[in-house]
């Protein structure tokens, strides 16, 4: 990559941040104008113009970024799990590490999930289908048929989502109660997809 390429790969990695940076508990990336984030990221405005076309272009790459950067801290869980042991325990403890480092990141991919925009709406869900499919995945590769692991998956991730937005604004403490009771209730969920996997299997026996 050249000189000019890797500047221009800065300045856009730059402005990126700058919107990430902007973000809290009080503003969404709906409210951020493109000046300011052009100021953060120490640009004149109409710089901005050479990186994206405008500021839903930005936020659907933030997007974007924020999802794939969940999938691989989710994805270097399930490895962690072959020493730690605990499949549901990790994950979790992964998942609420990535809310307390990334509490941005997550209020974008949670405020967009049910914003104004169509694009921002099916952005986010393409990046919670995508996270869904992975743990599909990984529940086949434990002996699961597709229909189980996905209904699985389907809740779980729905219930991990649900509890991260309560996780934002909670203290340590706090925090860890929540923690404690998502693995119990992802543990109920396992549960009960094995004995209905069991029940199903015992219906099928007796045709």
């Amino acid at each position: 990559m050249g000189i000019r390429a890797q500047q221009k790969e800065k300045t856009r990695r730059s402005l990126i941040d700058a919107a990430f940076s902007q973000l809290s508990a009080e503003r969404s990336f709906s409210s951020l104008s493109l000046r300011e984030v052009a100021r953060e990221a120490g640009i004149a405005p109409t710089s901005f113009y050479r990186h994206f076309k405008d500021m839903e272009e930005l936020g659907l790459t933030m997007v974007d970024e924020g999802g794939l950067l969940l999938r691989q801290l989710m994805r270097q869980a399930r490895q962690r799990i072959a020493k730690e042991g605990s499949v549901i325990r990790t994950s979790v403890d992964t998942f609420m590490e990535f809310i307390e480092c990334s509490p941005n990141v997550f209020r974008l991919l949670l405020r967009e999930r049910s914003g104004t925009s169509a694009e921002f709406r099916a952005a986010v869900a393409r990046e919670m289908q995508h996270f869904s499919a992975e743990l599909t995945e990984y529940l086949i590769s434990t002996g699961m048929n597709r229909d189980e692991a996905f209904t699985q998956a389907d809740a779980s991730v729905t219930l991990v989502f649900s509890s991260g937005a309560e996780a934002l604004d909670l203290g340590k403490n706090e925090r860890d109660e929540l923690t404690e009771r998502l693995v119990t209730q992802l543990r109920m969920i396992s549960k009960g997809a094995y004995w209905y996997r069991k029940e199903s299997e015992k219906q099928q026996d007796r045709i």
